[in-house]
């Protein structure tokens, strides 16, 4: 099974029949495609004036759609390089388990990031765009959700510490050690 960069080489191989460079596009989608295969589908070929249903589109358009598709994907795969440094800074604190939303696990590699049912309905930018957008969303919860399992596992090692001060339900509670 190929991977992404190398079906993305296939899209833009022109010694390949414009039919198999839309395939090698639509088999990209199988790994990443930010609203769903199919409006991610509808979406590139809206911005780059294919028809979804052209079986041997214009390859230059069939580029256009690649480039679109490889530039959104390159703003997520930074954010998952970003979010893989926090985990490790936020493991290093004691933070087992990570402080964000369920979103990001759900979405792991690019798939079904904003899912659309609709393939009509996606949003008409770019999906870089779309993409930073939804990216600065979601660092914006998980730093929220990050200083809180940050400051919990602070207060955990100080409770630890002999001498240390813990704060309970009661109120300020000496821990003797």
């Amino acid at each position: 099974m190929a991977g992404f960069n190398a079906l993305a080489e296939q899209v833009r191989d022109p010694e390949r029949d414009p039919s198999q460079r839309r395939q090698a596009l639509r088999k990209c989608l199988e790994r990443f495609a930010p609203y769903g295969h199919r409006a991610t589908w509808h979406h590139l070929c809206a911005r780059a004036g294919i028809s979804p249903d052209d079986r041997s589109p214009d390859p230059e358009r069939l580029v256009a759609a690649l480039e679109e598709l490889e530039e959104a994907r390159e703003v997520w795969l930074a954010y998952e390089r970003d979010f893989a440094r926090r985990r490790r800074e936020q493991k290093h604190v004691g933070v087992r388990q990570p402080p964000g939303d369920a979103w990001h696990r759900r979405c792991w590699g690019g798939r079904g990031l904003l899912p659309v049912e609709d393939p009509g309905a996606a949003p008409p930018a770019p999906l870089a765009e779309v993409l930073r957008r939804l990216v600065a969303e979601a660092e914006a919860r998980e730093a929220r959700r990050a200083a809180q399992a940050m400051h919990s596992a602070e207060q955990a090692l100080l409770a630890r510490r002999p001498g240390a001060v813990a704060h309970g339900r009661a109120g300020r509670m000496a821990v003797s050690g």
